[in-house]
């Protein structure tokens, strides 16, 4: 294909925010070469995200590969919830010196929620970077580009307060063409005191839901058989025409009556998409409503899972994190959920050494867990974190040696529980979606069931995005095994 392209203004490449293409005879191909190297670190968000950054950029020349060395601009979508993840992107950008030195035609840019924290800081302390661009900013990518390949460096942090990317369909990276994650919510209004996401995503606004219907649509036409509906608080999505949802009090009374909260699109997605599997992530124990449970356990293509942080089981912490939960309305949640859903697995997000926490707010968090008994979850040491609540106004008063040991608790406890709840799947049948090989053995498949977890089994003549029941044989800690007895009803 050869193109040319259109001129106008003060950017002569520039028309209406994206590169246009005219197709001529004497047209260059250079656009059109330019290869892009993206790496996404930290939450599902930001992975989804990137495919966003993948499909803006392939309007503008660029497309993908996965070897870093033949890039000409490389991405990093880098994750500012804890110091490591900050440190390991710093450590990234030195051994990305060498190429830097080698090529002079690389462009290296940062992007995401460490973008959006240091902003032109970044591109002070880290000389190899060009472009520095927050979450809300990617449509401004192509801008930015052609700014650093004038000589520049670039910026854009700008915050939005709506719904920055509902008419991008996203350019699936690494995809199995199985699994695809859709954003519904961005930003967070709740203000927990160790949490950064506030400031570097900004206010909470959700998407138009005619948009997340024609996303899964979209993607059902492609043959993908599971997708996970993602926001950084999913129960707080709220459509009533655009906003924010902190407006939504101003709303007209039209817009009241005929408002969208989470358990009707979840409805919505399901009736419209029978065959589709339906997950979501995060839900934030405040906002969580027994509609969605209801809606959980009234259609079969809505997955028994629900990842549901907790934190700590500390209320004194709790209260010091400024969550909106008790220790005892958390554990009164979950047991609403079983009772509605007796087969739901829960995750957890647990910190330990947050200032203030005592050896008993430690116990108590090891009971907590005792008493829900998690199928897995994600444990964390207390990071400070730069502009928090909790770094400004809290001291960091535990040491390194008691965190260390305190995690190391609540890791071990956690795998107890996670080898009780996998037992719990001994000699029972379960329907797992295929998505890939596994990594142990070329001979055997991977995938989870409803429950979200991953289950392995000899390959037989099955193949990916096929839908199987397994008899389940044996397990660990975090994985199923199993054999193939026939193709489920869903496939």
């Amino acid at each position: 294909m050869s193109g040319v392209l259109k001129k106008i203004e003060k950017n002569p490449y520039q028309y209406n925010g994206e590169f246009t293409l005219l197709n001529s005879k004497n047209a260059s191909n250079n656009l059109l070469e330019k290869k892009l190297y993206i790496e996404s670190y930290g939450c599902a968000m930001n992975f989804s995200d990137s495919e966003i950054v993948a499909s803006v950029l392939s309007k503008n020349g660029y497309r993908t590969t996965n070897i870093v060395e033949d890039a000409e601009l490389i991405l990093l979508n880098t994750c500012s919830i804890r110091e490591k993840a900050e440190q390991t992107i710093r450590k990234k950008l030195e051994k990305f010196n060498s190429l830097k030195k080698s090529n002079k035609h690389l462009k290296i840019g940062i992007l995401g929620c460490m973008a959006e924290r240091l902003k032109s800081k970044l591109i002070e302390e880290e000389k190899i970077v060009d472009l520095v661009v927050g979450p809300d900013a990617y449509k401004d990518l192509p801008n930015l580009i052609y700014k650093v390949e004038k000589g520049q460096k670039a910026i854009n942090v700008l915050l939005s307060k709506d719904e920055t990317y509902s008419d991008i369909s996203p350019h699936r990276l690494n995809s199995n063409g199985v699994n695809a994650f859709i954003s519904i919510t961005r930003g967070c209004d709740n203000m927990c005191t160790f949490c950064v996401v506030p400031f570097t995503r900004g206010r909470e606004r959700s998407r138009d839901p005619q948009s997340i219907i024609k996303e899964i649509k979209d993607l059902e036409i492609k043959g993908y058989k599971e997708v996970t509906l993602l926001g950084q608080n999913v129960d707080s999505y709220l459509w009533f025409g655009g906003g924010l949802k902190k407006d939504f009090s101003k709303a007209s009374e039209i817009q009241k009556t005929t408002a969208l909260n989470f358990s009707k699109l979840l409805e919505l997605c399901a009736i419209n998409h029978p065959k589709i599997r339906i997950r979501f992530s995060t839900s934030n124990p405040q906002d969580m409503s027994m509609d969605v449970i209801n809606i959980m356990a009234k259609y079969d293509n809505i997955c028994n899972h629900i990842h549901l942080p907790v934190q700590s089981g500390s209320n004194k912490i709790l209260k010091a994190m400024n969550r909106q939960h008790s220790k005892e309305e958390y554990i009164d949640l979950i047991k609403r959920i079983k009772q509605i859903i007796p087969n739901c697995s829960i995750s957890q997000d647990i910190i330990v050494g947050f200032p203030g926490e005592s050896e008993e707010d430690h116990k108590e968090t090891l009971d907590l867990m005792e008493t829900i008994k998690y199928s897995f979850g994600y444990m964390f040491k207390y990071s400070e974190r730069p502009g928090t609540l909790a770094q400004r106004k809290l001291a960091d008063d535990v040491d390194e040696a008691t965190k260390k040991r305190r995690l190391e608790e609540i890791i071990e406890l956690q795998q107890k529980h996670s080898l009780h709840r996998t037992k719990e799947f001994l000699n029972q049948e379960v329907e797992v979606l295929i998505e890939k090989t596994s990594k142990k053995s070329q001979l055997y498949w991977s995938g989870r069931n409803d429950e979200n977890t991953v289950v392995v089994f000899p390959k037989e003549n099955y193949n990916i995005g096929d839908f199987v029941n397994i008899k389940i044989t044996d397990c660990t800690s975090a994985t199923l095994l199993g054999n193939a007895i026939g193709y489920s009803k869903n496939n």
